[in-house]
C-alpha cells in the first residue's frame, strides 16, 4: 500500500539512508532534523508511520512518541536507539512507540518493521476472535487488547488458570498487523527439557543422536507472526538465558548450526504463576523477566465478572447443542448453583462442567446433580495440595460413567446412549473427545 512516513533524525546521512530505503519500498516519506520542525510537519500532512531518533537537538524520542499519542494516535512510532541500549528501547514501547530498531540500523529489520507498522491501517476495521462478557473488566481488557495489538512490544499476559489468556494472545495478534502470520502458542511446560532447545531454536542434521534432519523450531514456524509462550514460568534457567538472547538480538541459533539466524517475531508469554515473587526467589531471571514484562495484562478471574458466567453459559450449551444435534437447558436450579459458584477453575472449568452435564443429564434437561459440582473442601485440599487436579478428576467421573453405560450394554453405543439419556450423537461426540471412539 502507498503510505507516507515521518522520518526525524538530526543525522543527514541516517535521514538519507531511511529515504532511500522506503524509496525502495515504494514508501514517500519526509524528513525533519528535530521536534519542532516534525510537529509542525504532522499539522500539515498525513502520515501512516513516524520513524524518530531517541536523540534530537531539542528534545528526544519519547518526547515525540508522547506527542503522536496524545494528537495523532492512530500513527505508530518507530524509534532508533543506541546499540545494546534496551533500557531506552523498553521506555519507548512502555511509552507507547510501535517498535524500536538499534543503530546501526540493519536494512532487513527495518523493512519489517515499516512492512508491519504500514498494515495497520489495513486491520482496523477488521476483527477477529473475542472475549465474550460484558462486565466493566472485560470491556477494559477489550480495549486495552485493541492497543496492545497497535504496537510490537512484549506483552506478559497474567492471570489464573482456566481465565482465557490464550485468546486473549491470539486476539492481541488476530487484530494486529502480523495478523496474516502464523499464530504459534507452545507450552513451555509440556516439552521435556531435554528437548526445549531443539522444540523452540531447531536443530542442524547429526547435530545429536537422532537428529536425521533439519528441523524448524518455533521460532522460525512463527517467523514473520506472533510467538505464545504459555506457562513461561516454567522453562528451566539455562533456556531463559538463550530466550533472553533471542529476544534482545532478533536472532535465534539451532542447535548444531555455526552462526545465528535473523529472526521476526513478536513475543507474547503468559502464566497463572506469580513471575515477580518466582525472580525474587531466583528460580526465575530478572533479565528476562524485565524484558517479556514490557506491558503486563491482567485477565480478571470469572468470579469477579459478574452477570458474564450467564452469557458464557448460553454461548457453550449453544455450541453443546450444534456439536451433538440436541437441544439442552439449564433447570432453574441449576442455573441457580452455577450463578452461586465461585469457579476456581474459571471459563476452563465451567465448559467442562456443561460438556459433562449434556452427557449425563436425563433427557434434555440439565439438573442440578447433573451439573457434579465438587464442594469447597474437597477442592481446597486439592488447591492446598499445590496442583489443581480438578479437570482431570471431572473428566474421570465422565469416563467411567460412560464405559459403565458401554459395559452394561456389550458396548453397543446405540444402547449405551439410551442408557445415559443422552442421544447417539451426543455420546459419540464425547467418545472422540475423551479418546474412547
Amino acid at each position: 500500500m502507498v503510505a507516507n512516513t515521518l522520518i526525524v533524525d538530526d543525522e543527514p546521512d541516517i535521514r538519507e539512508l531511511l529515504t532511500i530505503t522506503l524509496q525502495r519500498m515504494d514508501v514517500p516519506s519526509k524528513a525533519a532534523a528535530d521536534l519542532d520542525e516534525a510537529r509542525r510537519l504532522l499539522e500539515n500532512e498525513a502520515f501512516d508511520l513516524c520513524l524518530t531518533d531517541m536523540r534530537l537537538p531539542d528534545g528526544d524520542g519519547l518526547e515525540l512518541v508522547e506527542y503522536i499519542q496524545q494528537n495523532h494516535p492512530d500513527i505508530p512510532v518507530a524509534v532508533i536507539t543506541a546499540h545494546g541500549n534496551m533500557e531506552t528501547a523498553i521506555q519507548a514501547l512502555k511509552t507507547g512507540a510501535f517498535d524500536f530498531v538499534t543503530k546501526p540500523v540493519d536494512l532487513d529489520n527495518l523493512r519489517a518493521l515499516v512492512s508491519n507498522a504500514l498494515k495497520l491501517a489495513a486491520r482496523r476495521s477488521q476483527t477477529g476472535p473475542s472475549i465474550i462478557g460484558e462486565s466493566t473488566q472485560i470491556i477494559k481488557l477489550r480495549n486495552t487488547i485493541k492497543k496492545l495489538a497497535r504496537s510490537q512490544a512484549p506483552v506478559y499476559i497474567s492471570g489464573e488458570s482456566g481465565t482465557g489468556k490464550e485468546l486473549v494472545a491470539r486476539m492481541i495478534h488476530e487484530q494486529g498487523p502480523r495478523a496474516d502470520r502464523p499464530f504459534v502458542p507452545v507450552n513451555c511446560g509440556a516439552i521435556p527439557a531435554e528437548l526445549l532447545e531443539s522444540e523452540l531454536f531447531g536443530h542442524i542434521k547429526g547435530s545429536f543422536t537422532g537428529a536425521h534432519t533439519d528441523k524448524q523450531g518455533l521460532f522460525q514456524v512463527a517467523n514473520g507472526g506472533t510467538l505464545f509462550l504459555d506457562e513461561v514460568a516454567e522453562l528451566p534457567l539455562h533456556m531463559q538465558v538463550k530466550l533472553l538472547r533471542a529476544i534482545q538480538e532478533k536472532a535465534i541459533r539451532p542447535v548444531g548450526a555455526d552462526k545465528e539466524q535473523p529472526i521476526d517475531v513478536r513475543i507474547l508469554s503468559a502464566t497463572h504463576k506469580d513471575l515477580a515473587k518466582m525472580v525474587e526467589a531466583g528460580e526465575f531471571r530478572q533479565d528476562l523477566f524485565y524484558r517479556i514484562n514490557v506491558i503486563e495484562l491482567k485477565v480478571p478471574p470469572l468470579r469477579e465478572r459478574g452477570d458474564d458466567v450467564l452469557l458464557l453459559i448460553d454461548h457453550f450449551l449453544t455450541d453443546l447443542s450444534v456439536s451433538t444435534d440436541s437441544e439442552y437447558l439449564l433447570s432453574p436450579t441449576a442455573r441457580k448453583a452455577l450463578i452461586n459458584y465461585s469457579f476456581p477453575g474459571n471459563i476452563r472449568e465451567l465448559e467442562n462442567i456443561l460438556e459433562r452435564a449434556v452427557t449425563l443429564c436425563e433427557g434434555n434437561v440439565i439438573e442440578e446433580e447433573d451439573l457434579q459440582l465438587p464442594e469447597n473442601g474437597s477442592f481446597n485440599a486439592l488447591e492446598a495440595s499445590g496442583e489443581l487436579h480438578l479437570e482431570a478428576y471431572l473428566t474421570s467421573i465422565e469416563r467411567e460413567r460412560i464405559i459403565d453405560a458401554l459395559e452394561q450394554t456389550r458396548w453397543n453405543k446405540t444402547a449405551a446412549a439410551k442408557l445415559l439419556g443422552i442421544s447417539f450423537r451426543a455420546l459419540r461426540y464425547r467418545l472422540e473427545k475423551l479418546g474412547l471412539d
